[in-house]
């Protein structure tokens, strides 16, 4: 039993990192872009440029595995993400742009490594709780970044909390040399890494069915999840008139929701109802939670417009692990973190179109409530679309 919780410790550490790593910036947006004579907006194309970068990098990630190893190239991805975070603190906007992208190239490939790592030392019973605690790292990088970013920036200015941060992806990375022998031991050195390889993820994918079903629900769900967390604030304050800090508390309730919702929900498909009864469920939800938000009304109580919130959280948010677990048992034997790879390149698809489309929408009918309220439409879709597939697998289940 220890030695199966071991990986999963080491990843989930990663993943915190790794994630606190791309908050750490948009954190402390209106002090960096005070300091620059910016628009605090620019977080948005930052987050964008990152995730762009992770697109790229989560695609080379299984070829990257299975050559150097899961942990090998989870250290490589630190290594990246505190060399962007260095970079950063250049006080140029094109440095920054070019920061974000070696973010995102850290950022792309943790993932699918954690995917192979997991998938290869974690009993088929227990996938989805595992994949989904491993998956509460990215909420958890989240608050470490909002609990310890800004009080740093305020002691030791907004270029030492990136440089702060930077250290703190190297010392993880430090941390888990000692593992390397014996989690990367699979690791083939002949594994050849050509031009040609970059596509086998995205050919997985389109190859298989159930897969692509998959990736595609994946890209609507993360253009909820990122639209929610970018633009909650902005809604709360303009539209229901909440201070600042009452947004970002009821942002923190929201991401507070995910993360309990990510290992709840894998427990759920793991105890009851499977992977894509829990996905199908948390896509209902999600768009039930998308009306409720755009009906908000400036006299709702809070502790309304909180539970909306946590409701909306734990399926928008929670959702990743169940989903990675049920990637990781469809992909073909052996093909874990390539399969990882090309579905969370479409994931990423869905991050880097999201909150854009989301604000096109808003400048267009002049208002957040119904970019909200379109968010319930393809997410309903999703819903429907992983029910029948749930429905069709239990029927060959039974099938004779």
């Amino acid at each position: 039993m220890r030695g199966q919780w071991i990986p999963l410790t080491v990843t989930l550490a990663i993943q915190a990192m790794v994630a606190m790593a791309v908050l750490t910036l948009p954190v402390m947006a209106p002090a960096v872009a005070q300091a620059l004579g910016a628009s605090a907006a620019y977080a948005g194309v930052y987050v964008a440029i990152v995730y762009a970068g992770g697109m790229a990098a989560s695609l080379a990630g299984g070829t990257a595995v299975a050559r150097w190893g899961a942990i090998r190239v989870s250290q490589a991805g630190l290594v990246l993400c505190a060399a962007g975070l260095a970079l950063c603190a250049v006080p140029s906007l094109a440095a920054m742009a070019l920061g974000a992208f070696l973010i995102g190239l850290g950022y792309g490939p943790i993932t699918p490594a954690s995917s192979h790592l997991l998938a290869r030392t974690t009993p088929a019973h227990r996938m989805s709780l595992v994949f989904s605690i491993k998956q509460t790292g990215v909420p958890l990088g989240g608050v470490l970044a909002g609990a310890i970013v800004p009080g740093v920036a305020v002691v030791a200015g907004w270029q030492g909390a990136l440089l702060l941060a930077a250290a703190g992806n190297l010392v993880c990375a430090l941390i888990a040399q000692p593992l390397r022998p014996a989690l990367d031991e699979d690791r083939d050195p002949r594994r050849p890494l050509v031009p040609g390889s970059l596509a086998q993820p995205i050919r997985v994918v389109l190859s298989h069915p159930a897969l692509r079903m998959l990736a595609g629900c994946s890209f609507v769900f993360s253009i909820a999840q990122l639209s929610l967390t970018t633009y909650l604030v902005t809604y709360l304050h303009v539209t229901l008139a909440y201070t600042l800090v009452e947004a970002g508390l009821a942002l923190s309730v929201a991401q507070a929701g995910g993360m309990v919702g990510r290992v709840l929900w894998g427990w759920v498909a793991d105890r009851w109802s499977g992977a894509r009864r829990v996905l199908s469920a948390l896509a209902v939800l999600m768009a039930l939670s998308a009306v409720a938000t755009a009906v908000l009304q400036p006299g709702t109580h809070y502790l309304l417009v909180l539970a909306v919130l946590v409701v909306f959280g734990a399926s928008a948010i929670g959702w990743n692990g169940v989903y990675l677990a049920e990637v990781a048992r469809q992909a073909p034997p052996g093909l874990a973190s390539v399969a990882t790879g090309g579905t969370l390149a479409i994931t990423f698809f869905g991050v880097v179109l999201g909150p854009p489309a989301f604000g096109a929408m808003v400048g267009l009918f002049g208002t957040y409530r119904a970019s909200f309220a379109l968010l319930a439409v393809p997410t309903l879709l999703c819903g429907l679309v992983l029910l029948q597939g749930a429905r069709g697998r239990a029927a060959e289940v039974r099938a004779p």
